[in-house]
């Protein structure tokens, strides 16, 4: 159990396309589920434990082997993964892949599980998705004693990482930034809300919504498929967006994201939405290019909220964060050095596993063999106190090298 036989290989959006990345994940199949495929490649390339990641944007193998992986080793370790790679692009593996070993490989664990190294810095969906694929190897028995500690000290840095650094405060994210503009002006779970396109970035609004209890939302879509299923997280009404124009039970809130090139809101809709209320509203446009006609936000009392304000603050946020990466970087030099300490005494602690029984096998031999004879010929007193003698030395014996190793590791 040495430091030097953690290896971690990683495929990350830094160096692929999203779409790229497809080409390198374990595609399962009803008769060859992903636990089936990673015993066999544990199997073929003498690996000892194996942990596989796979996210939106990252795709990692964390091994336990006492043989250092090459180039040539990764070409064919992904060829077993997917057979139809072309040459061409095993040729370039080492464009797309990066390999770390020994302290650089948990030290990059450790960045991966903060979300110091992830597309969102301090996103902790990352630290959700490392455990639950620990959760995986240890229910198929992929992994056994080192990665448990790995993955013990991996979890413990990150929480620490979390709790001592503001890495993870302030949000980032489009739908997280929108709702809380939304709160900020005073849209509230009674608020009646307009849910117009029903695509990620409204998917998304949505389960904030659904979070804080918001009960009046009313869905549209050119989809009416799409709009069923966001309206299906809200418990909500679902309308095809040519309905738009005949709605009159009135708003308070309009969200708008839709692939349209032209305004949905122009001002005849806005007019017919308002069914003569003109009381301030809230507008949320997070769409490229917007699909509020500019006549409304200037001719109505209302508080607009357009993509562009979002993605500032978004950056302001995302930098605010970038500058705790480095606090968060020197916790991870000081856990890495905790971490190779901590698996020392481990091997350690499993190469004196077996000497309680060995030192109790030497005094056994001694009594019944070496010394039986001259044990034989003392009086019961005399005999009593040397066996009393052996079994303080027999203790003593045991404690005294665990002392020293613990001593010695600090």
């Amino acid at each position: 159990m040495r430091l030097r036989n953690l290896q971690i290989i990683t495929i990350t959006h830094q160096n692929l396309s999203v779409e790229e990345l497809k080409h390198f994940v374990i595609q399962p199949s009803e008769s060859n589920p992903v636990h089936t495929t990673l015993s066999r490649l544990k199997d073929l390339f003498d690996i000892d434990e194996i942990l596989y990641l796979n996210t939106c944007n990252r795709i990692s193998f964390v091994v336990v082997r006492d043989q250092a992986i090459d180039e040539h080793w990764v070409q064919r370790f992904f060829s077993q993964i997917n057979p139809s790679l072309p040459q061409e692009i095993l040729d370039r593996l080492h464009k797309y892949v990066d390999t770390f070993t020994g302290l650089k490989a948990i030290k990059h664990l450790y960045q991966v599980a903060s979300s110091v190294d992830s597309l969102v810095v301090g996103e902790r969906e990352i630290f959700r998705q490392f455990r639950e694929a620990y959760r995986y190897a240890v229910q198929y028995q992929l992994c056994g004693d080192y990665l448990r500690l790995v993955e013990q000290a991996t979890v413990n840095t990150a929480k620490y990482i979390y709790t001592h650094t503001k890495i993870g405060e302030r949000p980032v994210s489009v739908a997280s930034l929108t709702f809380k503009k939304m709160l900020d002006s005073e849209v509230n779970p009674e608020s009646k809300v307009l849910l117009i396109g029903a695509g990620e970035t409204n998917r998304n609004v949505a389960r904030f919504m659904k979070k804080q209890g918001f009960s009046d939302v009313t869905v549209f879509n050119r989809s009416l498929n799409n709009a069923s299923n966001v309206a299906e997280l809200l418990k909500a009404p679902a309308y095809h967006l040519s309905d738009l124009a005949d709605y009159k039970s009135g708003f308070d809130c309009i969200i708008v994201c839709t692939a349209s090139t032209k305004p949905i809101v122009d001002i005849e809709i806005y007019k017919g939405l308002l069914q003569g209320d003109e009381s301030h509203k809230v507008i949320v446009d997070l769409s490229v290019p917007r699909n509020v006609d500019p006549l409304v936000i200037d001719q109505y009392d209302n508080t607009y909220i357009d993509i562009e304000s979002i993605r500032s603050l978004a950056d302001e946020n995302m930098q605010f964060r970038k500058t705790e990466m480095q606090h968060a970087l020197l916790i991870i030099d000081e856990k890495a050095e905790e971490f190779d300490t901590a698996l020392q005494m481990r091997r350690l602690e499993k190469a004196l596993k077996s000497v309680p029984s060995e030192i109790k096998s030497i005094k056994e031999t001694a009594i019944e063999q070496v010394f039986k004879k001259e044990i034989d010929r003392l009086d019961d007193d005399s005999k009593s106190l040397v066996l009393k003698m052996l079994d303080y030395m027999e203790k003593k014996c045991i404690a005294a090298p665990i002392k020293v190793a613990k001593q010695t590791l600090g």
